[in-house]
């Protein structure tokens, strides 16, 4: 339901972690690998030489540095320019506004804005979340439950998680969060589309089920 580039990100994982991957297989090989070993030595001098060279034919006239440092500076703020892109890219799509309506009050006689008084109403999400969490924590074939709320093509709507305890059948806890889930709709009068996940955990692999006498 969030608007995290998952796309992105597993590209992002797979070159950094093929990058560490090389890293790690060439400090294993320089240690246990006498051919590497030699490999290197021979050619680390080489290596220094051509970096040497590279210095000297990018030394600006007159001065003592390099203009490659300038490039590595223009590098490194675009390297963290994107990754602060990256990073404010997680997880967006939560809202904190669950429904919102407006109408007109009963007719008031007194002050001299007599008349029908129109209003608005506000539900936050976090009111949401909060009453159907405690009702569906109050079950005792739930092992736990997470409500938050997310926007869906710009309309607010819930995402229900529920991890029921071992025995329970699936179709039991969607047939109560269901209902739960109507009884919210009719309280505040909104109808959001509702996703529900029915999951396992730690929580529910480490409790008892209960016994029912």
């Amino acid at each position: 339901m969030n608007t995290t580039p998952r796309l992105l990100n597993r590209l992002v994982l797979a070159v950094v972690g093929l990058v560490l991957l090389v890293l790690g297989a060439a400090g294993l090989g320089l240690l246990v690998l006498p051919a590497v070993a030699a490999w290197w030595r021979s050619a680390a001098p080489r290596a220094g030489e051509a970096i040497e060279g590279l210095r000297t034919r990018t030394t600006l006239e007159g001065q003592a540095d390099t203009w490659l440092w300038i490039a590595l500076a223009v590098v490194l703020v675009a390297l963290i320019v994107m990754l602060g892109a990256w990073i404010a890219a997680q997880g967006r799509g939560r809202t904190g506004l669950f429904a919102t309506g407006t109408g007109s009050g009963p007719e008031s006689s007194h002050g001299p804005d007599a008349g029908s008084t129109a209003g608005s109403v506000t539900i936050t999400a976090a009111a949401a979340e909060q009453a159907l969490k405690a009702a569906l924590l109050e079950r005792s074939d739930l092992a736990g439950a997470s409500v938050s709320t997310w926007q869906i093509r710009g309309v607010p709507g819930l995402r229900v998680r529920v991890y029921p305890r071992k025995g329970v059948p699936p179709y039991a806890v969607a047939e109560e969060v269901s209902r739960l889930v109507e009884a919210l709709d009719a309280v505040t009068g909104s109808r959001p589309p509702v996703l529900v996940s029915i999951g396992s955990g730690a929580r529910v692999r480490f409790t008892r089920p209960e016994r029912v006498s």
